[in-house]
């Protein structure tokens, strides 16, 4: 728990920072602002567009997570980088949950976590707005639901929100509804970029895990530990992402030059991951989270 004078410092502190404008330069080229919250390390992107208008954001052939595409070289390490990605996250839950247990996995795209997990003798959910990813999924033998609400299971061993957190309109709203689906002894798994790493400070407003408008929030460690402890829950574990730091700067290159630079990419995903032995800022973290 942080203490009053701690809050009333880090918004002093957030009121001398300049804010940054970013671009969104995935759909729309629209311009938006990052302005830090009143407990500071937690950051917003303004304008918010409108609910009904959000979706328009996602339209865009190049928004992978959304699709199982493997046309360009680019969209096919995703994947194979993806396909370990998902063997180490089946693993991380199974240790937390001695090898099996009742999974939510929120966001879930087109199913590939829950399918790995329903291998693993895991019972499996998933919530997932998009309907093309909830089609995919459903071809693979699991069924995804669209919503939050549409859930009325409320003793779920594991929820996971893999990179989704940063999705969310209303974040306080949405932490009481997954608290109010989590057993007691269970754990919630989050995982969302930092802008802390030492790829977001080189990049600065080119650095595409910011990805405007529609991740409407930007954390650090600070950030999701106050956010979390104000909802009863205790951070128990911070891991870092590796793979995240190539991708996100691979994407930071070609928004910051207009080209592709692998070279440039990796080495800068190597640097911010040697920088972050050190500082523990990674380019991405995952959090593991427990009730008080």
């Amino acid at each position: 728990m942080f203490h009053v004078k701690q809050i009333k410092k880090a918004a002093l502190n957030s009121s001398k920072k300049k804010h940054l404008k970013i671009k969104d330069y995935l759909v729309s080229g629209e311009e938006f602002t990052l302005v830090e919250n009143e407990f500071g390390d937690l950051l917003q992107t303004k304008p918010v567009p409108e609910i009904e208008k959000l979706p328009e954001y996602y339209k865009s052939e190049k928004y992978i997570s959304h699709t199982d595409t493997k046309k360009s070289f680019t969209e096919k390490v995703y994947h194979f980088v993806k396909g370990i990605a998902l063997k180490q996250k089946v693993s991380l839950i199974s240790s937390l949950n001695k090898g099996s247990g009742k999974l939510l996995d929120i966001g879930s795209g087109t199913g590939d976590f829950l399918v790995t997990a329903k291998e693993n003798n895991w019972d499996v959910f998933g919530i997932e707005p998009n309907q093309d990813a909830r089609i995919l999924s459903e071809k693979k033998g699991v069924k995804v639901l669209k919503d939050l609400n549409e859930v009325s299971e409320t003793n779920f061993d594991v929820i996971t929100l893999w990179h989704v957190l940063e999705h969310v309109p209303d974040l306080e709203n949405y932490i009481q509804q997954i608290s109010s689906r989590l057993k007691p002894t269970g754990t919630l798994i989050v995982a969302v970029p930092n802008f802390k790493s030492k790829d977001a400070k080189h990049y600065n407003e080119f650095w595409a895990a910011y990805d405007v408008p529609r991740h409407l929030w930007h954390f650090s460690k600070t950030g999701i530990e106050r956010l979390f402890s104000k909802h009863d829950f205790q951070l128990i574990k911070t891991k870092p992402m590796w793979f995240d730091a190539f991708y996100v700067s691979l994407l930071s290159e070609k928004y910051k030059t207009g080209k592709s630079n692998w070279v440039k990419a990796i080495f800068m995903g190597l640097y911010s991951n040697f920088s972050g032995l050190s500082t523990k800022e990674y380019s991405s973290h995952i959090y593991i989270i427990k009730k008080n």
